[in-house]
């Protein structure tokens, strides 16, 4: 009876029913970290690469269903933020922005001049910024009024974005995913080496012949790795994680499946 039409019905002289259909079309939010810790290698790629390579499929994926692809690019603050939108063209964009953004010769190439996007003032970034997750969760929420699927893509060496992050996914469906590289897990017997923190500048001496010393920083990278999965999976956000040395392919299609499954039951 609600869905009836009195004034068609009325008019046609027999009953004309409304039909709706669910709109299908989603919003594609790519929130990328683009802190120094990013640039860190010691394979083939850096973590930098590897976001750009799995934000180019998610991309790639989203245009192929019509749904838009905006970005925001975030370190200590809002770096850059692109609106969601629709087409390859945009979306090549998008990947060319994550890979362009801290390297002042592309990053020239790529603003052609312009020193804004979208109101956003694109500063140079500096060695020593640390990542502001929270930060990028209230930008989240307060620029993108419409429920999106998001994407927040980091190593997430922060503190005290979990509260923010919570937030974000009552309103949006928020995914956490990880970008970590193998040394980040385990350190090979070198001897004496000096490591810097991309992100403080700070830097430290350590003994990697020492059994005990690389036995403790796997322990310690373990222990992480667990606490930060089973931090997102407690406050009902979904989690991926991506290793640099292996392809970015196969966590996302596990993910994928997963979710799929999970949804129809």
């Amino acid at each position: 009876m609600r869905t009836i039409d009195w004034n068609v019905t009325a008019r046609v002289g027999a009953p004309y029913v409304k039909r709706y259909v669910e709109e299908r079309q989603l919003t594609v939010m790519l929130m990328i970290d683009i802190s120094a810790s990013q640039d860190f290698g010691s394979v083939s790629r850096s973590k930098r690469e590897s976001t750009a390579e799995l934000c180019a499929l998610l991309a790639f994926s989203a245009i192929q269903n019509d749904d838009k692809v905006g970005l925001t690019l975030f370190h200590g603050g809002i770096e850059q933020y692109i609106p969601p939108r629709k087409g390859q063209k945009h979306v090549l964009r998008v990947i060319r922005e994550i890979l362009a953004h801290g390297n002042e010769q592309a990053g020239e190439a790529a603003d052609a001049g312009q020193s804004r996007w979208w109101g956003v003032r694109r500063r140079p970034r500096t060695a020593r910024q640390a990542t502001d997750i929270a930060g990028a969760m209230e930008f989240l929420l307060q620029g993108t009024k419409r429920k999106s699927v998001c994407f927040v893509v980091s190593d997430f060496f922060d503190e005290g974005y979990e509260r923010a992050m919570r937030t974000a996914n009552r309103k949006h469906d928020v995914i956490a995913v990880n970008i970590f590289d193998p040394r980040e897990k385990a350190l090979p017997d070198i001897g004496m080496i000096t490591l810097r923190d991309p992100e403080t500048g700070t830097t430290g001496l350590f003994d990697t012949g020492s059994a005990r010393f690389r036995r403790a920083f796997e322990a310690l990278s373990r222990r992480r790795a667990e606490q930060l999965e089973q931090r997102f999976r407690n406050s009902g956000i979904d989690f991926i994680s991506i290793n640099t040395a292996e392809s970015v392919v196969d966590p996302l299609v596990r993910f994928f499946r997963l979710r799929e499954r999970r949804m129809r039951r």
